[in-house]
């Protein structure tokens, strides 16, 4: 009777809020980036997408479903920026300022994607199922890098990636962005 009644994430007779599913993920994403994964719960979940709280069961097993659901959004949506791109370069150079440019402007640059790869990171550093999701969101970074880099220069600039970004938004002084330019060009030099 549940088959019959849950399919592709909607029951039967619930056509009325064909969106309500995808929005209870991306409200679990904002209430992970203001509250942490620690504070995430169904009821703050449920407020943030404007569902009943009912809808949360209704949808999914379970918090880790939800988490497990939403990471996979998040890692996928920062992936598909990410192979745009490095698509979008038609030569080495242009290549290496895409790189400088995720990470000034699409991971630095956006507080709720770092506080949200953080939250990932933490996971996935206890949670096989999650580190699963990182292991898939490296190898998809380093395939979009490959396209211009050799596999080696490819991982060294995938770690560089996340780790200015890390060493970025920790540091209480603010830093020059050609530090970014410099670090890639050295990589991709050498």
């Amino acid at each position: 009777m549940a088959d019959q009644q849950h399919r592709g994430g909607t029951r039967l007779g619930r056509r009325n809020d064909p969106d309500r599913r995808d929005r209870i993920i991306d409200a679990c994403l904002d209430v992970i980036s203001r509250h942490g994964v620690s504070g995430t719960t169904h009821r703050k979940v449920a407020a943030q997408a404007d569902v009943p709280l009912g809808a949360m069961t209704y949808y999914f097993d379970g918090m880790d479903e939800l988490l497990r659901e939403a990471f996979t959004r998040f890692a996928t949506g920062v992936s598909d920026v990410f192979a745009r791109r490095m698509e979008a370069a038609s030569d080495a150079q242009e290549a290496r300022q895409a790189v400088v440019t995720l990470i000034l402007e699409d991971v630095f640059g956006d507080d709720r994607a770092l506080v949200l790869s953080h939250e990932l990171y933490t996971l996935a550093a206890r949670e096989p199922a999650y580190r699963a999701l990182t292991t898939a969101w490296m190898a998809r970074s380093r395939d979009a890098l490959e396209r211009h880099f050799d596999p080696e220069t490819a991982r060294m600039l995938d770690a560089l990636i996340e780790g200015l970004s890390i060493h970025r938004a920790l540091d209480d002084q603010a830093r020059d962005p050609r530090e970014v330019e410099i670090a890639v060009e050295r990589i991709t030099r050498a």
